[in-house]
């Protein structure tokens, strides 16, 4: 008897494989003729000529520019290789009965304890879709490593990777327990409450990130430049900010790549310097971007990111709660789903709302490219028009991290939440050409 039990499990399981075989096919051949063309699309954004400090031959080598060209589109093409890779994952958690034996372990194991179950279910298929991605992962990283932008040891990268499961794992179990006493309780505006419990969650994520979760993955320390320090508070004291704390973060240690920011809400509220960026530009280039960085803070960007987060965030579980259900009723007894209230259940609403979110993309790709053309404008205005500190930056920027200067435009409108670096250099020479004629 148990004999026949398991060959029909196992007849069932093979039924899941191919009946959705055809659908991940699909996905990775998408994917992967998306990869195709972008690797080999040779368009640009800005039409620029040799001479102009936008073109890319002005602060560049030939030799450069062309390991920068090739490493951006072997990094753009991966991005889409992934995404393609990443839904195929959950439809093969799904169609291989996966998610099915980890809900059932889950209910053996807590039979009453609904967190105990979601513990456990959370665990085991984070741990799956952590292993199915491990491949393509570690190849980002070796391509990293082989064109220079990584420092880090394999037993590095290793630790890290460990350190992000550990925290995602933590920071979605309660959300997924919540999420599923919602939709237990209310199965027609589920996405309306949850989208509530959402806000103060995020909200909490935002303030605790720069003195809870950012100093486990590196070490911050008040920046040791003390005279640096005093030019930047002074120009954080002319903007207004109220923040004095001033940060250097040992990030060499894993790139070489540039960066700088500030993040928190008040009291959390950092100015953040990466070591690269302390080491590798001067200190009127470093106050140009620390200058735009206070432009986010001074014209609310966050606020106003957040804000158009949250729209987003409702209509896409609204959007959800429409898809969910029928996705769940057309494949669920394929892929041996208990209906829409099963734990079993949520690769499908993770896939929904991972397509629904690369639909939206580029449209929030494009708000933040307007916030960061007004923080370079304010950037200039703020150091008192020092619009060459602004474009070196820049250059050093795409010269020290690989960045194309001037992707193709389909890049451009899906990846690019910043205007590219040839635009906003040319940006920055009109503005002095603007001050010259006043």
């Amino acid at each position: 008897m148990e004999c026949g039990q398991e060959e029909r499990k196992g007849g069932e399981t093979m039924k899941r494989a191919y009946l959705t075989l055809p659908l991940c096919f699909l996905i990775l051949l998408a994917s992967l003729w998306t990869a195709h063309y972008v690797y080999n699309d040779a368009s640009v954004v800005t039409p620029v000529v040799k001479g102009e400090q936008a073109h890319p031959l002005s602060f560049m080598s030939e030799a450069e520019y062309k390991r920068t060209v090739d490493f951006s589109r072997i990094k753009e093409a991966l991005y889409f290789a992934d995404l393609g890779f990443e839904w195929v994952i959950l439809l093969f958690v799904l169609a291989a009965g996966l998610s099915g034996r980890f809900r059932d372990t889950a209910v053996k194991l807590f039979k009453r304890s609904t967190f105990g179950q979601v513990t456990v279910y959370t665990v085991l298929f984070q741990l799956a879709t952590t292993l199915l991605e491990l491949p393509l992962a570690w190849y980002r990283h070796m391509i990293d490593v082989n064109y220079g932008v990584s420092n880090m040891t394999p037993s590095a990268w290793f630790s890290e990777l460990f350190l992000d499961f550990g925290i995602s794992t933590l920071m979605t179990i309660p959300v997924i327990w919540i999420a599923y006493l919602i939709v237990k309780k209310s199965p027609k505006r589920w996405w309306l409450w949850l989208w509530t419990a959402t806000v103060p969650l995020l909200l909490f994520l935002i303030v605790i990130q720069p003195v809870v979760l950012d100093p486990l993955y590196n070490d911050f320390k008040p920046l040791q430049d003390q005279q640096l320090k005093a030019q930047i508070i002074d120009l954080a004291h002319k903007a207004n900010i109220p923040s004095e704390n001033v940060y250097e973060v040992d990030m060499s240690k894993k790139t070489n790549a540039l960066n700088a920011y500030v993040n928190g809400i008040g009291p959390s509220a950092r100015i953040v310097l990466w070591d690269t960026t302390l080491n590798k530009l001067d200190d009127e280039e470093i106050l140009f971007i620390m200058g735009h960085e206070m432009g986010h803070y001074v014209m609310h960007h966050m606020l106003w990111g957040l804000a158009g987060s949250l729209v987003v965030m409702l209509a896409l579980f609204y959007l959800t709660s429409l898809l969910y259900p029928r996705v769940v009723r057309f494949m669920g007894g394929v892929w041996g789903l208990k209906g829409e209230h099963d734990l079993a259940a949520l690769p499908v609403a993770l896939l929904v709302l991972s397509l629904l979110s690369f639909l939206v993309g580029p449209a929030e790709n494009y708000m933040q490219r307007v916030h960061e053309q007004a923080s370079d404008r304010y950037a200039v205005e703020i150091t008192d028009g020092d619009v060459q500190s602004g474009i070196t930056s820049f250059q050093k920027l795409s010269r020290l991290s690989l960045s194309d200067p001037n992707p193709s435009p389909l890049v451009k409108i899906l990846l690019y939440s910043h205007p590219t670096l040839s635009e906003r250099i040319r940006d920055l020479e009109q503005m002095g050409k603007e001050q010259k004629a006043k």
